[in-house]
């Protein structure tokens, strides 16, 4: 086995271990290589669970949380979804997995291009990256059978719990430090809104606006 192959399994093994059980989730993310979406200083630690350093001030986030979070999303084949902060683009590359149609926004105009680049590069036909305020949603799409949010809201946005489908799904971190957040899954339903504490988390907080870059 080459040093490549037994990082992989390494990998793969620290997910099961941390509760990512789910079949599918499991083998997006054995496809979608985290080595692709790591550059620079970092590339020696991809296959570790941690989040690492990107562009623009911001992060990659620790594969175990990716799986988890995905898992959480319970995305199915028909399933539109929107995820709100590209980053590297690493999340919504596992997504076009396992979903009908992702679109991505990130309010950094950087972070949307190189990602847009690497998914392209990939052949990932289903993926839409899309420099806008994510936290306002893509209304020109909606409704979303499931929305993922990867940086932390004071509480869930309005506008995204309006775009999600009755019967829908959102994940999100919420919490008004960086060093208080829970993770909660909000599902729909037709008479509101349903909402489970899944685990404590810490991301980079929810910016309003287009970035300078």
């Amino acid at each position: 086995m080459t040093l490549d192959a037994e990082r992989k399994m390494q990998f793969l093994y620290a997910l099961r271990s941390k509760g990512v059980t789910d079949a599918r989730v499991l083998t997006a993310m054995e496809r979608i290589d985290r080595g692709d979406f790591v550059r620079g200083l970092f590339t020696s630690r991809t296959y570790e669970d941690m989040p690492l350093p990107i562009a623009c001030g911001q992060t990659i986030s620790q594969p175990s949380i990716v799986g988890l979070m995905t898992q959480a999303l319970d995305v199915q084949p028909r399933h539109k979804v929107l995820e709100v902060g590209t980053g590297s683009g690493y999340q919504a590359a596992i997504l076009s997995l396992l979903a009908r149609r992702v679109y991505t926004v990130d309010r950094h105009r950087r972070l949307a291009r190189d990602a847009r680049k690497v998914i392209e590069r990939l052949d990932l036909t289903n993926v839409t990256v899309i420099t806008a305020d994510g936290s306002f949603g893509l209304e020109e799409q909606a409704p979303f059978d499931r929305i993922l949010v990867t940086a932390a809201a004071e509480d869930p946005p309005g506008p995204l719990l309006a775009q999600l489908r009755v019967g829908g799904i959102m994940v999100v971190p919420v919490g008004q430090s960086d060093t208080v957040q829970s993770l909660i899954k909000v599902t729909r339903h037709e008479g509101g809104f349903d909402y489970e504490e899944l685990r404590p988390v810490r991301f980079v907080p929810l910016v309003e606006g287009l970035a300078q870059e």
